[in-house]
């Protein structure tokens, strides 16, 4: 009896199979209570009504009992996900497994002020700590997880646009620095104001805070302007050729599935 129940409760709390309503309902249910302390996070820095704020605090209070519960749940089940491992070593892993850190970091500001004096500042850092909720609702959709699956899988080929990214941009940092000094020494004071500007023109977003009045300065910028397209396109390819490729695989995994059930329908039609 022990056993069925902790297994309910662990087909419940993870991702719904098709079917389990149950655990569909706390799915949504998880998901809305995110996004309710995600905007409850927003509300919070407009000046509100003490009355408003109670409101506020009693949602905050309700979503961390609900949170707690939830991950001392899923630490319970954590076997059935480890089933190679034993219960302790199973929560052991569990609970130092990314997923787990966020569910950990979400409750966390909650509980620190009971245990230790924390100044208003460092608790208002802390509170902000509570937007780490809104990952946890990868746990429960698809899109957000082909969206992680794909970078993880593309992960060396971004790696390795990112540093060509920085090497450029390091590189034109430099070279703005040396070009535009002379002229404008009170802007450029050194290579980390040029890279201020490497990071806007190769991002494309122009603050128009600092930028070149040197004709070398300016084909400089032109130059690196063009090629910041090119080289912000690279990881986007990397990333839209790894959704396709998922897609793909989806796809060919369900064909396979297709054939198989073909396959033994034959074979039954032939016993018979």
């Amino acid at each position: 009896m022990y056993n069925k129940i902790k297994l309910r409760v662990f087909e419940i709390i993870e991702k719904a199979e098709k079917g389990d309503t149950l655990s569909s309902i706390f799915d949504f249910f998880i998901m809305t209570l995110i996004c309710v302390n995600s905007l409850s996070v927003f509300i919070e820095t407009f000046p509100i009504s003490s009355d408003f704020e109670s409101i506020l605090y009693k949602i905050e209070f309700f979503s961390i009992i609900i949170f707690s519960v939830e991950y001392l749940l899923r630490l319970w089940t954590a076997d059935y996900l480890y089933e190679n491992l034993s219960g302790l070593k199973a929560r052991i892993k569990y609970a130092f497994s990314f997923m787990a850190l966020i569910d950990l970091f979400a409750i966390l500001p909650f509980y620190i002020p009971f245990f230790v004096k924390v100044d208003l500042r460092v608790l208002r850092m802390l509170r902000l700590i509570r937007l780490s909720r809104i990952i946890k609702v990868n746990r429960y959709t698809t899109a957000l997880y082909k969206v992680i699956e794909v970078v993880r899988k593309k992960s060396s080929e971004l790696i390795s646009a990112i540093f060509m990214l920085f090497i450029l941009m390091l590189i034109s940092s430099i070279l703005i620095y040396y070009i535009e000094s002379p002229s404008q020494p009170e802007v450029y004071k050194n290579a980390l104001s040029g890279l201020w500007w490497s990071i806007a023109i190769f991002t494309s977003v122009w603050l128009g805070d600092i930028y070149p009045i040197t004709t070398a300065g300016k084909i400089l910028c032109a130059l690196m302007a063009i090629l910041g397209v090119a080289i912000i396109a690279v990881p986007t390819g990397i990333i839209s050729s790894g959704f396709v490729e998922e897609s793909t695989e989806e796809d060919d995994e369900r064909l396979k599935l297709l054939r198989e059930m073909k396959k033994d329908i034959e074979e039954l039609k032939n016993k018979k």
